[in-house]
């Protein structure tokens, strides 16, 4: 008899995640030789632990090919920490009673380190209960802090969508500069690691168009010297663009952080622009702006990278192959080639490697003084962005597609 797929997102979710479902479902199609029906969980894993599936065999391919072009998380995601198997038993076993209960034998995941982490934990449960599954990982995280992969799917949209946002943001100030406007502040993701931050230098081609300054997660900040590097910024140039990593850090603690944690006991981060705005206007008496990109850089698929829709639609597809010859306690990952021109394949990695660990920025990624990247970070960078996929539009707006999402019986 022929298993099953199970397939769920799980984290924040990026403008190319469903690229990933629908090269999962697709290929899950094609194969129907090895596999019967794909299920989706409705919110992450917490479809399998309240048995609440959505069949995908009710979606028209159309439907499924439009998940490419459209943003956000088809089935739902979720924030949701499986413990050890000692605390989380109860967890564990109702995940189990769903596979067994559907015929599951392709387990498919689609997040950040937290979830490979899931993953790799559930495939062991599985094992010491002698439940006969491949458990696949496939990567996604707009902050790009994975290991062992060049770069995780989500991350090069919001590249794109930073530093074309930095850019039209910078015309805007330094046209109004010398009379209004002299410092503007936009504030990214990014809690350890400074890669959404440092991708919007891609902007301009040096330190002297903007953004002038970036603060990273991975530099101690010194609130002399930025306020130095403002000063002689607006100086030279008449106004000063920066953009800041929610995760800037003085003395190791977070500039800014709430007591409110997630699910995973992640301290909750924001109102780092106001901060630096507020501190800037009581010392240097610049009439400045902020911003705060949060949701609409990850969900802005009108500005995909088509490098990043490729890989996480190709990543899906991986999954699934490595998933029928046998393979599992995998992640599916990217290794680079070469950047000019820049190409790349797909491999895989083991779990345990990956689960819970984070890339940040090299320190030769980072300028001298700390406020810009180097070159070689640029180069690394740049191939990420290139070529665009967007989707179609009807009267003005862009045509993203709405699942049934019916559920199992």
């Amino acid at each position: 008899m022929k298993k099953n797929a199970f397939y769920a997102q799980s984290g924040g979710v990026t403008s190319v995640i469903n690229a990933s479902a629908s090269g999962v479902i697709e290929e899950c199609r094609k194969l129907k030789k090895y596999i019967g029906k794909v299920y989706a969980g409705r919110n992450g894993i917490l479809g399998a632990i309240n048995d609440d599936l959505i069949d995908t065999s009710f979606e028209s391919a159309k439907a499924i090919e439009n998940l490419k072009f459209t943003p956000g998380g088809a089935f739902g995601s979720c924030r949701y920490k499986l413990s050890d198997v000692k605390k989380s038993e109860v967890d564990y076993q109702k995940i189990l009673n769903t596979f067994e209960k559907y015929n599951i034998g392709y387990f498919f995941y689609n997040g950040g380190g937290d979830s490979q982490d899931t993953t790799n934990k559930l495939s062991k449960f599985c094992k010491l209960n002698k439940y006969d599954i491949s458990c696949i990982g496939i990567p996604k995280t707009v902050d790009n802090d994975l290991p062992f992969i060049d770069n995780c799917p989500g991350f090069g949209s919001v590249a794109k969508y930073v530093s074309t946002s930095i850019l039209e943001a910078g015309l805007d100030v330094a046209s109004m500069s010398e009379t209004s406007t002299k410092v503007f502040v936009m504030e990214v993701m990014g809690r350890h690691a400074g890669w959404i931050a440092a991708s919007a230098a891609l902007a301009g081609r040096d330190r002297n168009l903007p953004p002038h300054i970036i603060l990273f997660p991975e530099i101690e900040f010194n609130k002399k010297r930025f306020l130095q590097e403002v000063k002689k910024c607006v100086s030279k140039h008449g106004y000063c663009v920066i953009v800041a990593s929610e995760g800037v850090k003085a003395k190791g603690k977070f500039l800014t952080e709430s007591s409110s944690k997630d699910a995973f006991g992640h301290a909750q981060l924001g109102g780092l622009a106001p901060l630096i705005v507020e501190m800037i206007k009581s010392n240097l008496n610049y009439k400045c702006h902020w911003a705060v990109a949060d949701y609409l850089q990850r969900s802005a698929r009108h500005l995909s990278s088509k490098v990043d829709v490729d890989q996480a639609y190709k990543l899906g597809k991986f999954a699934v192959q490595q998933a029928v010859q046998g393979n599992t306690d995998r992640m599916v990952s990217i290794k680079r080639i070469s950047s000019k021109p820049y190409k790349w394949k797909l491999i895989t990695v083991p779990l345990s490697k990956v689960a819970n660990v984070e890339k940040k920025l090299p320190k030769n990624y980072i300028s001298s003084d700390g406020f810009y990247i180097t070159s070689k970070c640029r180069d690394y960078l740049q191939p990420l962005i290139y070529g665009e996929l967007g989707p179609t539009y009807k009267n003005g707006i862009p045509v993203y597609s709405r699942l049934k999402n019916i559920k199992a019986k």
